[in-house]
């Protein structure tokens, strides 16, 4: 008969695992990478620009001299094939291999990555769809394929996909951005069902939250996104949130979520006991839209 253990869980369950994270080199990205080598993840830092080179080496360096795990930044365009590949190219070259399989394993897969687009209907063109659904679709889509057959095969692997309050609430001003956000939670479920075997597929969906993109995204967007807050049971201010959360909070009536909130999240999924969880849409937004 099989038993299901319910000993307290171990403080690094992800002792010898390996993350990919895209977008991995600020804000939401960072933070998941943080948490999950705090658990004892192996972590490649997938980002997209140069700009980015120092942001991604010190914070492998970070998780290194912290967490004590392995973390390869790693700059690649992964909607391309180029990319992808240069991605597991270099996980392969410096990772260690899975302790228990004795292979290189992919075990968790974090699609964090986003490009934001925030504009009136009549503005929308064909070039921005173009931009944004080739980074939040297309790219979850062909990493995927590139890691498919490296991630475990027993269901122990996890992939969480990052989407937005958007494509639920609709949000003014997100005709492209909230679409491509609601294609990737279509995505979640059928990869749910084709996975199966292999990981859970869960996805999470933020709202506002206290990132470079919240921070330069048009203030029409902060304006209508602001329109929620009364009925956002978590956006009040507190007396212990930052000066930047209350200027931004006093400013459009409630606060915004802070990265770590939304890692967290991240990180519940990606636990193995939420073995028992797949296709779900997980609510990461305060309370903006409540799952059902």
């Amino acid at each position: 008969m099989t038993t299901v253990s319910t000993s307290a869980p171990l403080a690094r369950p992800h002792e010898g695992k390996l993350a990919i994270i895209t977008g991995a080199s600020r804000s939401i990205g960072a933070a998941i990478a943080r948490n999950l080598a705090a658990k004892g993840s192996n972590v490649v830092i997938v980002y997209l620009t140069e700009n980015s080179d120092p942001l991604a080496a010190k914070l492998a360096q970070e998780l290194n001299s912290t967490h004590g795990v392995v973390a390869i930044p790693v700059r690649a365009d992964f909607t391309t094939a180029e990319g992808v590949q240069k991605i597991i190219h270099e996980a392969k070259k410096k990772a260690p291999i899975n302790p228990k399989t004795g292979k290189f394993q992919v075990d968790i897969l974090v699609h964090s990555a986003a490009l934001f687009h925030a504009m009136p209907l009549e503005a929308c063109n064909f070039e921005d769809f173009q931009k944004v659904y080739a980074i939040n679709v297309w790219g979850p889509i062909n990493l995927t394929q590139a890691v498919k057959q490296y991630l475990p095969t027993d269901r122990s692997g996890r992939i969480v996909n990052v989407s937005s309050v958007g494509s639920k609430v609709g949000l003014q001003y997100l005709t492209i951005y909230g679409g491509s956000k609601g294609a990737l939670e279509a995505m979640t479920r059928t990869w749910a069902r084709e996975l199966a075997e292999q990981a859970t597929v869960n996805c999470i969906n933020p709202g506002s939250t206290m990132t470079d993109m919240y921070r330069d995204a048009n203030p029409a967007a902060k304006e209508a996104n602001a329109l929620f807050n009364p009925l956002v049971p978590l956006s009040p201010l507190r007396e212990w949130d930052t000066e930047e959360q209350r200027k931004f909070g006093e400013m459009y009536g409630g606060r915004v979520a802070y990265p770590e909130e939304i890692a967290g999240i991240v990180g519940m999924i990606c636990s193995p006991e939420s073995a028992w969880m797949t296709g779900c849409l997980v609510s990461a937004n305060g309370g903006q839209w409540m799952s059902s």
